[in-house]
């Protein structure tokens, strides 16, 4: 066998050994792209086409290309609405953040069986399903039969009623830090334990205090962390759907069909069958959501960093 024939044996054994192994990785990822497909790529692109289109009982259904986002960016219902998660956020972001770090940095810091068992705890609430967790706090927050109701009586009081008008801004920014916060503690707990002990004996040998290694070691490093999270709070705060839809036949008024974006998509495409500009609502929503994601991190793509 000559060099030449040699070279080429080998060429052909190592493309088909390429072409099997591309095979077998086509194999394994097959049926989760079957699934994605089928399930995400195909509903999301037939709700884009059916938002092109409006339908009406005399024109019947035509073409209007933006027409139904135009109507949607200026629809009082549609801008009351993002108005409201945009006001919640600014509010609820903050806070959780604020406890889900001060839980960490505390956990951090106590190493015992009970931090073990705090972080299970602290964690569970994310575990239970949304709509069990948002019927649990109705029956909680119920003022005719829920507990905080009977604790307040006992003292010749009046509970809070946090399904009125007024209060279900609280009501609804306590469910949702209580579902969340220990999901981010999570988070920014596994950050910390990825920071290199030896910094804090060397801040300690300088003379550092407990609270400068928090201030000016953990806070710092856990920038990428915080940015994370801060990224998964925004895009689910500005989508909030769950908790009010459920609380809504508790509320008494207190929720309208309009609430929330994601609300009022719901309503114009199950409750009144305009499925052409619920499907233009909930693109105009993921637009909104894309354009602050993206401006956030522009504005710290260059820094890298919320604390340099």
């Amino acid at each position: 066998m000559t060099a030449s024939t040699a070279t080429s044996a080998k060429t052909k054994h190592r493309r088909s050994t390429t072409r099997r192994q591309n095979l077998y990785g086509w194999l394994f990822v097959g049926p989760f792209g079957i699934v994605f497909l089928t399930l995400l790529v195909l509903p999301i692109g037939f709700a884009l086409y059916l938002s092109l289109f409006q339908k009406s009982l005399i024109g019947g259904t035509r073409f209007v290309l933006f027409g139904n986002y135009v109507k949607a960016f200026s629809d009082p219902s549609f801008l009351d609405g993002m108005w409201f998660v945009i006001r919640f956020s600014l509010v609820l972001i903050p806070l959780q953040m604020a406890i889900s770090l001060a839980i960490a940095l505390i956990l951090d810091i106590v190493i015992t069986r009970f931090a073990r068992f705090s972080r299970l705890m602290i964690f569970m609430p994310y575990a239970i399903p949304t709509v069990i967790g948002a019927l649990m706090w109705g029956f909680l927050y119920s003022d005719n039969f829920g507990p905080l109701a009977e604790i307040f009586e006992s003292f010749g009081a009046q509970a809070p009623d946090f399904l009125s008008s007024s209060l279900i801004f609280y009501g609804l920014l306590n469910i949702v830090t209580w579902q969340w916060v220990g999901y981010y503690m999570i988070i920014l707990y596994a950050a910390l334990q990825g920071i290199d002990p030896t910094l804090y004996e060397a801040a300690r040998i300088d003379g550092a205090s407990q609270w400068q290694i928090v201030l000016r070691i953990k806070i710092p490093l856990l920038s990428p962390a915080l940015l994370l999270i801060l990224v998964f709070a925004l895009i689910g705060t500005l989508q909030f759907f769950n908790e009010p839809q459920i609380l809504q036949q508790l509320a008494a008024g207190a929720i309208p069909n309009d609430f929330t974006p994601n609300m009022y998509a719901y309503q114009q495409a199950f409750s009144l069958a305009n499925y052409n500009y619920g499907s233009a609502i909930s693109f105009a929503l993921g637009a909104v959501v894309f354009v602050c994601v993206y401006i956030f991190l522009f504005a710290t793509r260059k820094r890298g960093s919320f604390f340099s």
